[in-house]
């Protein structure tokens, strides 16, 4: 059924846009490719399931601790990897090498805390209940990631668009030194980027942990790879770019296998993009920029 199929796509593609938005961010104002995004995604599927099995938080609470300690795994990388890298004006290569490193430690330390196996969140805790409307089978945690996930991503914009520390994040992603003469916080605001922006993917990492209700220490590889091709699809540093492209990515997914055969639904996926970045090198909604001398 198609309309079952574009619900599906849309709860999956939500996801991808969360998770890239987290990504996406940190482009745009520190001018780095986090390559340990989807460490810290994975990083806040498991801080929500400690949440829930350790301290018997009510799901939504959970899902706010995962912000939170995703959001600090975020802001210490800033602190202690990106930050002395900028103070020596390192290259932009050197930044997303040390990511990479970042990403393996994580994965490491989790795989030695809570070992290689699937873990799984307790039944008794996920709504089990869904909703047939108008021939749409929905189940309440596909409603309800589609809900938190836009909501955020809604928040974000509104946050970035109408705040005096959006046009503060904007001014930075402009130009940090000119950002900086004129009284911008620049390292204080970086934390924050990075904050927000691991705590979007640990939000992400929460959802489909939820939705699979199957955790492991590289669940974050395979998502990392689709928000690296949400960003180029939907324009590097471009929030709403990133939110579209997702949802695109997502479509592509589910039509492709639901149409065509799940074996080619990554085929699919990374064959529209090439096609797009063919015909619109700046991505969806990005803008060609001339490189500096």
């Amino acid at each position: 059924m198609f309309e079952q199929q574009l619900f599906n796509a849309l709860s999956l593609g939500s996801v991808y846009a969360l998770f890239a938005l987290g990504f996406t961010l940190v482009f745009g104002v520190l001018g780095v490719i986090n390559l340990s995004h989807g460490a810290v995604f994975m990083v806040g599927a498991y801080a929500a399931l400690t949440a829930v099995q350790t301290m018997n938080l009510p799901l939504w609470a959970a899902i706010v601790f995962a912000f939170l300690v995703s959001g600090l795994v975020g802001a210490l990388v800033d602190v202690l990897v990106l930050r002395p890298l900028r103070k020596r004006n390192a290259p932009h290569l050197i930044p997303m090498i040390a990511t990479i490193g970042v990403a393996i430690v994580l994965n490491n330390l989790v795989q030695g805390i809570f070992g290689a196996e699937n873990k799984r969140f307790p039944s008794s805790i996920l709504p089990q209940e869904s909703l047939d409307i108008m021939g749409l089978h929905i189940t309440v945690i596909e409603l309800g990631i589609i809900l938190l996930s836009f909501l955020l991503m809604v928040a974000l914009v509104l946050v970035i668009r109408r705040t005096q520390m959006g046009r503060a994040l904007r001014a930075i992603a402009e130009s940090p030194k000119a950002a900086l003469l004129v009284g911008v916080n620049v390292e204080w605001l970086f934390i924050v980027t990075s904050f927000v922006a691991a705590g979007l993917g640990g939000v992400a990492g929460t959802l489909v942990g939820m939705y699979s209700n199957a955790l492991f220490p590289l669940m974050g590889q395979p998502i990392l790879h689709k928000g690296i091709a949400v960003i180029i699809l939907g324009g590097m540093g471009d929030i709403r770019g990133a939110m579209l492209a997702g949802l695109f990515l997502g479509f592509a997914e589910v039509m492709s296998v639901a149409y065509i055969g799940s074996s080619m639904r990554d085929a699919v996926a990374f064959g529209v993009l090439f096609l797009v970045l063919i015909l619109r090198p700046q991505g969806l909604l990005g803008r060609i920029q001339e490189r500096k001398a």
